[in-house]
């Protein structure tokens, strides 16, 4: 396990956070209609791994489905660095990154890092859909 601090902001520079992670824990895409239409791959971790160093006033909130995932957005740019909820299925409060925003990784390791595909279209969580390719 290799646990690194990386920085991610959103496209403009208002938002601006440090999340520590392990890369080879993997990632995530799913098809679900907003993760689909804005091409969200994230990572999850606890919120002591997360520290958002600026723009919390810069954050917009889409109420999106069940309102579990605070969907956030730079309502400067529009860019979705991070999210934020909590859920028991993956153990209470959690921030998702969006690896797209880290600041300081290399594109060759960025195309190592593990994808699990969930089927959020169909509310099949823990199933991958039939078709990732898209994603």
């Amino acid at each position: 396990m290799t646990v690194q601090t990386y920085r991610g902001s959103c496209h403009c520079g208002a938002v601006r956070y440090d999340v520590d992670l392990d890369l080879t824990h993997g990632s995530g895409r799913c098809n679900c209609s907003i993760c689909t239409k804005t091409r969200y791959w994230g990572a999850i971790v606890k919120p002591d791994a997360f520290r958002l160093r600026q723009g919390e006033d810069a954050l917009t909130r889409y109420p999106f489905g069940t309102g579990m995932v605070e969907h956030l957005f730079c309502r400067h740019c529009g860019v979705k660095s991070f999210g934020r909820g909590e859920l028991e299925v993956l153990g209470g409060r959690y921030y998702s990154v969006n690896l797209a925003c880290l600041d300081d990784v290399e594109p060759a390791a960025l195309a190592e890092i593990p994808i699990r595909y969930s089927n959020g279209r169909d509310n099949d969580w823990f199933s991958e859909p039939a078709v990732t390719r898209h994603l």
